[in-house]
């Protein structure tokens, strides 16, 4: 496992490492309240979409526990604002939805049990939901380090590791159980425009765990792939669609356009959670859009002319047909469709080894 917490429960709070502050400060802060926790998902302190559905069960379980001395009356008004405000605070990763509505089901299996019963069930189901993200994470890293030869280079966008996740991660949990298998793996990490998530984060997190590291500009994996530089495409993803159409980070698509033209895998590592039944098709995704100093500089530096128009969409769909397979907790799903998928998400009861794992 990796040396760090993306997220760890302390002193009856959730401390969430401050991505912001990577690589130059390995930062804890801590949150009480569910309106913080919001906020820290907005404003990018903890980021990727698993991660993002952990910290929402445990916002919800933080108003739990600050209302659980209060009146009925006060106490479900008050869980009800918290359900919204977490549900307001990115729209793309549909694990924060997936998350809240399973803390919402929780509740509503409680409710009436009083509300200190109410909010002790409901820390215990955040721990649960943080613990089987890990086991899940793993049983990708399983599947998905067989499509991996040894020797591998493998070219990834955006950060889909442990700090995007519980633990383990997605598509660098791929990576980290095909070098735990044995495997002589390399990582090549486009920077990713405009947040620099692989340069800050995906960079640090495979240097912690010695697993050698290539950064590269975004512009430049094309350039490496037609010099025959890149063995395998492995992402993440923030939703993906009943059709097998997927949501990443932007210039995901352009990276899946670059590899099909030059007949390289292009794999998704995803949990079930993150494929989301109730959207058709891509186009159907909400495509967040942020602020716009987030393109016209970084931190204190700016380069982009005052006044410049910007749009700044932080994620991108990639068609179905340009994904080789979907690498997830039941197995790797190639040339994903509707057909699949739905076979795929037909409800299986994790048992008590995973629950508990």
């Amino acid at each position: 496992m990796p040396s760090f917490h993306t997220l760890r429960w302390h002193d009856g709070a959730l401390d969430m490492l401050d991505q912001r502050a990577l690589p130059e400060r390995c930062v804890y802060l801590s949150y009480d309240c569910a309106q913080a926790v919001a906020e820290g998902i907005r404003s990018m302190v903890v980021r990727g979409a698993p991660a993002i559905g952990c910290a929402a069960a445990y916002g919800i379980a933080l108003d739990a526990l600050r209302l659980c001395h209060e009146p009925q009356a006060a106490f479900d008004s008050g869980m009800a604002h918290a359900f919204e405000t977490l549900a307001q605070s990115r729209p793309t990763a549909v694990n924060l939805a997936w998350a809240l509505e399973r803390m919402r089901a929780r509740l509503v299996t409680r409710h009436g049990t009083g509300t200190e019963d109410i909010a002790a069930a409901l820390l215990a189901e955040a721990h649960v939901i943080l613990e089987e993200d890990v086991v899940i994470n793993r049983m990708m890293g399983r599947h998905g380090s067989a499509l991996l030869q040894d020797g591998a280079r493998v070219l990834t966008h955006c950060n889909a590791g442990a700090l995007a996740t519980a633990g383990h991660g997605t598509a660098l949990g791929v990576i980290r159980s095909a070098v735990e298998s044995g495997k002589n793996i390399s990582v090549i990490a486009d920077e990713t425009r405009p947040f620099l998530q692989g340069a800050r984060l995906t960079a640090w997190e495979l240097m912690q765990d010695n697993i050698p590291v290539t950064l590269i500009a975004d512009n430049a994996a094309g350039l490496m792939m037609s010099r025959g530089e890149v063995d395998a495409v492995i992402v993440g993803a923030d939703r993906v669609a009943a059709n097998g159409d997927v949501a990443n980070k932007i210039g995901t698509y352009s990276v899946a356009v670059l590899a099909r033209r030059h007949a390289i895998p292009f794999y998704v590592a995803c949990p079930l959670s993150t494929i989301d039944l109730g959207i058709a098709t891509g186009a159907g995704i909400p495509i967040e859009e942020r602020a716009a100093d987030e393109v016209t500089g970084y931190r204190d530096q700016r380069w982009a002319p005052a006044g410049v128009m910007v749009r700044n969409p932080v994620f991108d769909v990639t068609p179905a047909e340009l994904v080789t397979g979907l690498i997830t907790e039941r197995g790797v799903v190639l040339a994903p469709d509707r057909e699949k998928i739905a076979r795929l998400k037909q409800p299986v009861e994790l048992g008590p080894t995973h629950r508990n794992a």
